[in-house]
């Protein structure tokens, strides 16, 4: 079966304007994520983890390497919609009702109304929002607005769902809530998913790996396999020894801390 994403080489150079010299923010990437896999890209400010994403989503070009999505070049995954995408903000039109931005995609590309109605209701009662899909996003609270772009990133059914830090602008209650959400959207739907953010508990919570990544030029600087168990509640995940065993680790690495495990060690 073919890898969800498959990065070789990649390098992404930003030409300089005038007598500026360009600016490398990638250098080699390589990367694979599996169907199906958890996988968050952690790494300091500036050191192009939103640029990796961008460049899965055919939203720009490396300048060297290739990028594949389910063996299709980035390019050609984009026009077969292969993927739904979320950013920080939920971009949702706030002239149409919740249902009507979930159903924006399905309208797009034509879906016939009795498919729209029915996958529209699928997403609304997986996202746990039946009670306000005629309600107005400024009537929604900021998590509630991440759930509705989620589920229109789901709403064709992608194998592939593509996040760059969408719960970034929320409270740390809010915040941990949409981390359980999204876990269990995840584990239901069977999406592999690419996540970039910038805290570690949360990579850590999330993933089933965690790829950590230099300054720029952003590179890889180790990617560590997370096991946390499954069926335990959030909260007790997130006491657990081997929940802080793992946080450690990345921050480690992120911080280049001497002594963090070598690359590809298992931390269980």
């Amino acid at each position: 079966m073919s890898a969800a994403v498959r990065v070789r080489g990649a390098t992404k150079t930003f030409p300089g304007r005038g007598r500026a010299a360009g600016v490398t923010a990638l250098e080699n990437i390589e990367l694979r994520v599996e169907p199906g896999q958890f996988v968050s890209l952690i790494g300091p400010s500036g050191c192009g983890k939103s640029t990796l994403l961008r460049l899965v989503a055919d939203l720009d070009r490396p300048s060297a390497g290739s990028i594949e999505v389910f063996g299709d070049p980035a390019a050609k995954a984009r026009v077969k919609q292969a993927y739904g995408i979320a950013f920080q903000q939920a971009g949702l039109l706030p002239w149409r009702t919740v249902a009507a931005n979930i159903r924006l995609p399905l309208e797009l590309h034509r879906f016939p109304p009795a498919r729209r109605h029915a996958r529209v209701a699928e997403l609304l009662a997986l996202v746990g929002l039946e009670d306000f899909a005629d309600r107005y996003p400024d009537q929604l609270s900021g998590g509630m607005q991440q759930r509705v772009a989620i589920a229109r990133a789901l709403a064709e059914s992608p194998e592939l769902l593509l996040m760059d830090e969408p719960f970034g602008a929320l409270d740390e209650m809010t915040r941990e809530r949409m981390q359980g959400e999204l876990k269990r959207i995840a584990g239901e739907t069977g999406a592999a998913v690419v996540f970039v953010t910038h805290s570690i508990p949360e990579a850590v919570f999330l993933s089933d790996k965690v790829v950590v990544m230099s300054p720029r030029p952003g590179r890889i600087v180790d990617e560590l396999p997370i096991t946390l168990g499954t069926g335990s509640a959030a909260d007790d995940v997130r006491e657990s020894e081997a929940f802080f065993r793992q946080v450690s680790a990345v921050r480690e690495l992120l911080h280049g801390v001497p002594g963090a495990a070598p690359r590809g060690v298992d931390l269980r």
